[in-house]
């Protein structure tokens, strides 16, 4: 029972030392609290903000295309919904595509990565040629092929393929990860005890590469953003639901944006939103990356 406590108490211990860590990294640096809070503000936005904040049609034909107003703060677009409330509602498909992107890089690059760097030998062999030919094909025509067969109805099917189209660089960072640790200490010491390997992947490897992976779903969440937005803008989806890159290329091909001054808004309120939320994410990565990586704190 001593042992227990002892251990249950060390154990919290750990976790006060670990969140006064973490507290004492975005301390240092106030722009990471930004981010932090950035981040979870879209997070809110994505969720509930449809709900309270709906891109409605005017009653009032004159306020099709108005210009920025203490009503509209940046105007409306061609059909007079408020800018502010396009982009909030757009953020919803754009969050969950995103993260649905992420997921599926993530996983299926982890997978790969710890398999091939565990096991070595010939499915190494096999599994790094097939990454390599998956990084070699150009993914942009491939999406842009992709578009024409298979009409992306949602958020998840969109993420959905993003995230098959996108996973061969998290396999191949997570296997140069996997062969460093493999040769550790504790690595060699759980292999000569004959513990299973489901047991050393999941309790030994997995866990060390928790803050890698972490801060390579944040940094594929901003890569869905941009897939996702690009394809949008390019006009190759269908326009069945509201996304940032549907509304820049409105802005820039029906509303006339870059000659109509009264339209500059709708171009300005997706961008803004774009570059808001890779920074917060760049930020956030910032503050992991020193957090999980003691050489970078300056105790």
């Amino acid at each position: 029972m001593s042992v227990l406590l002892e251990s249950s108490s060390t154990s919290a211990a750990m976790r006060r030392n670990f969140w006064a860590g973490v507290w004492r990294v975005m301390k240092r640096k106030p722009s990471r609290m930004v981010g932090a809070v950035l981040v979870l503000g879209f997070v809110f936005m994505g969720v509930f903000g449809p709900m309270f904040y709906p891109a409605q049609l005017p009653l009032d034909p004159t306020q099709i295309t108005a210009p920025p107003s203490w009503q509209h703060w940046l105007g409306t677009d061609d059909q007079g919904r408020d800018v502010i409330a396009l982009v909030v509602t757009g953020s919803r498909y754009v969050l969950l595509a995103a993260l649905v992107t992420a997921v599926i890089t993530v996983v299926l690059g982890t997978a790969i990565g710890l398999f091939s760097g565990f096991k070595r030998g010939r499915w190494d062999n096999v599994l790094m040629r097939l990454t390599d030919m998956k990084l070699t094909i150009p993914g942009l025509p491939l999406l842009l092929v992709l578009s024409t067969v298979w009409k992306f109805s949602s958020a998840i099917q969109m993420g959905l393929v993003l995230g098959l189209l996108g996973w061969g660089g998290v396999a191949r960072a997570v296997r140069s990860q996997t062969l460093s640790l493999r040769e550790r200490g504790f690595i060699e010491a759980a292999r000569g005890l004959g513990l299973p390997t489901r047991h050393i992947v999941g309790k030994e490897l997995l866990p060390s590469m928790a803050p890698y992976i972490a801060m390579n779903m944040l940094i594929a969440v901003t890569g869905g953003v941009y897939a996702q937005v690009g394809l949008f803008f390019l006009g190759v989806l269908p326009y069945e639901s509201n996304n940032w890159g549907q509304m820049l290329n409105t802005a820039v091909f029906r509303s006339g944006a870059l000659q109509v001054p009264s339209a500059l808004g709708f171009l300005i309120g997706p961008l803004l939103a774009i570059l808001l939320l890779t920074l917060a994410i760049v930020l956030v990565v910032d503050a992991m990356d020193e957090i999980f990586n003691p050489r970078l704190r300056e105790e």
